[in-house]
């Protein structure tokens, strides 16, 4: 990986391009168009010088009019270009983020827990959003732009050098005064853009994770401290921000005062050989085209190189996340469709930081069929035991073994697909009750969804409420109790039939109503599956074969 801030990273750059590929047809015919639009550039000021000596001069009211209209001609030609080449770039970017979106997210679905663990929210969803649409700048005001800019300034100057050389070296007097200003400001606004972006990603985390947690804040009152530490992230955001406006505000007037001394230059030293008849006036008004025609794209150039430098950097930032290893998923490993459920920890060790082990050369095995309760204190590491089961982490030393069969062996996506999980805090998403039951399974049929409510034992709230299954319970379920979104967790599991199941503390934050139904919804969903119960109450565990 390069590293942030540098330049032009070559490597990041043939990696976004990769994603082009699909659209190369699209890529050349933009770069096609920047080459035809670099060598229009020149074009109307020679046209106007022409003009003025050819035609003005000398009164030719006909030739002023074929002029004319040819010049008309050549600015409509160079405006339909220009719609098409906007147009085109701007979609090249669009279709490159689509994909890499794609890409970004599919690879995150594969991430270890281990990794969510460690990274957080807000600064995936800056990945996922805003660094994305500096990729995009790539395409629609990066390279392909800084390249035609570049040819059409070379294209002008060796122009300027044919028509006269001495009212090119009057007019590009100031040009290295230009370029060194132009450094200066390139350099200084890298940084900025640098900390913009951090600040940008740190806001996001901030606003996500409190958000998030908003019933925290406000149960322990910690609204009026969030806040102060909410301006405090948002004033550093400010602050980045402020510096980069204020070097733009410096830089555009330094360029126009460059610019107007040109100008300036070029009509005293003009004026001179218009009198001593060795400059035609046609060339004088064409060479102060040339000078807008030239400052213009210098004065952009700065602007763009560090659009392109900010979509290297959230290129890399991307990639860096593209790059961070998936969860180990056993390619080609064992179908884990048929198995029975027998479970064995055999002299596991395992700990999510290190050697700070949460679990010491655990032994134990889980007939098929039966339930199992396991009771401890909290930290005992009941719930680690039930994340290595789902192979959510990875263990150390020793071995895991599923109808005698290590685990590592088998296909993860298979092992899981027969694995199911019933949690304290339920998560469900911001959708229909049968579309949280199914999780969008088309293959699983309504009349199923229904059979599960009404074993589970949650139809009378379904149905009672607006819509029934088709009530949206918004985001996190925030419109249905802890024990309805605990039932419809129950019916998931129903529905998807695993051969191992696992609750952890399933009544552990519902009231004595609820617990009577939960406490049935687990008979029913335990029934002819290897379980596990991870529970306080005693009413929870006690129909287990072992506790």
């Amino acid at each position: 990986m390069g590293t942030i801030g540098k330049a032009l990273d070559l490597h990041i750059l043939k990696r976004v391009f990769v994603y082009a590929r699909p659209y190369r047809k699209i890529f050349w015919f933009t770069v096609l168009l920047t080459l035809v639009l670099a060598s229009l550039a020149p074009l109307r000021p020679w046209l106007t010088q022409l003009t003025l000596d050819n035609h003005v001069v000398h009164n030719d009211h006909q030739g002023l009019i074929r002029m004319s209209l040819f010049l008309f001609a050549v600015l409509v030609l160079q405006s339909i270009i220009q719609f098409y080449h906007h147009l085109l770039t701007n979609r090249l970017g669009q279709d490159v983020v689509r994909d890499l979106r794609v890409a970004l997210y599919g690879h995150m679905l594969s991430f270890p827990l281990r990794y969510f663990d460690r990274t957080p929210i807000g600064t995936l969803v800056t990945r996922e959003v805003s660094d994305m649409e500096t990729v995009a700048d790539i395409f629609a005001e990066g390279l392909i732009i800084i390249i035609g800019d570049i040819i059409q300034l070379g294209v002008i100057i060796g122009v300027m050098f044919y028509t006269d050389w001495r009212l090119a070296l009057v007019s590009l007097s100031t040009i290295p005064l230009l370029v060194g200003a132009t450094n200066i400001f390139k350099n200084r606004i890298k940084v900025t853009f640098n900390e913009v972006r951090n600040q940008v990603a740190r806001l996001n985390s901030f606003v996500q994770e409190h958000l998030t947690g908003m019933r925290i804040v406000q149960l322990f009152n910690r609204e009026e401290t969030e806040m102060k530490n909410f301006e405090k992230i948002n004033r550093l955001h400010r602050k980045a921000n402020v510096r980069s406006v204020w070097y733009y505000s410096i830089f555009f007037p330094v360029v126009e005062i460059l610019m107007a001394v040109s100008i300036g230059l070029l009509v005293w030293w003009g004026a001179r050989g218009v009198i001593s008849d060795t400059v035609t006036f046609g060339h004088v008004v064409a060479f102060i085209m040339y000078i807008n025609l030239l400052f213009r794209p210098i004065r952009e150039l700065a602007d763009k190189f560090n659009t392109l430098q900010m979509g290297m950097v959230g290129g890399e930032r991307i990639f860096k996340v593209l790059d961070e290893p998936a969860a180990p998923a056993s390619p080609g490993g064992k179908d884990a469709s048929n198995i029975l459920g027998d479970i064995e920890f055999r002299n596991v060790w395992f700990a999510y930081n290190d050697e700070d082990w949460v679990l010491r050369d655990v032994s134990f095995r889980i007939s098929s069929g039966s339930t199992v309760a396991l009771v401890g204190s909290t930290g005992a590491g009941k719930t680690t035991i039930i994340n290595l089961i789902s192979r959510f982490y990875e263990i150390q030393r020793g071995a895991i073994l599923i109808d005698g069969v290590d685990i590592r062996a088998y296909d993860l996506s298979s092992l899981r697909r027969r694995t199911g999980l019933v949690l304290q805090d339920v998560f469900l998403f911001s959708d229909t009750v049968a579309a949280n039951v199914t999780l969008n399974d088309p293959g699983i049929p309504m009349e199923k969804v229904q059979d599960a409510a009404r074993r589970i034992g949650a139809d009378r709230f379904i149905n009672a409420l607006p819509g029934g299954f088709g009530f949206d319970v918004r985001e996190r379920g925030a419109l249905l109790s802890t024990g309805q979104r605990q039932l419809i967790s129950f019916m998931r599991v129903y529905v998807f039939d695993p051969r191992i199941l696992i609750l952890d503390e399933a009544t552990s934050s519902i009231d004595s109503e609820s617990e009577e139904l939960i406490i049935n919804a687990t008979r029913v969903v335990t029934r002819d599956r290897t379980s596990i119960v991870i529970a306080h109450r005693l009413a929870t565990v006690q129909g287990a074969d072992r506790i």
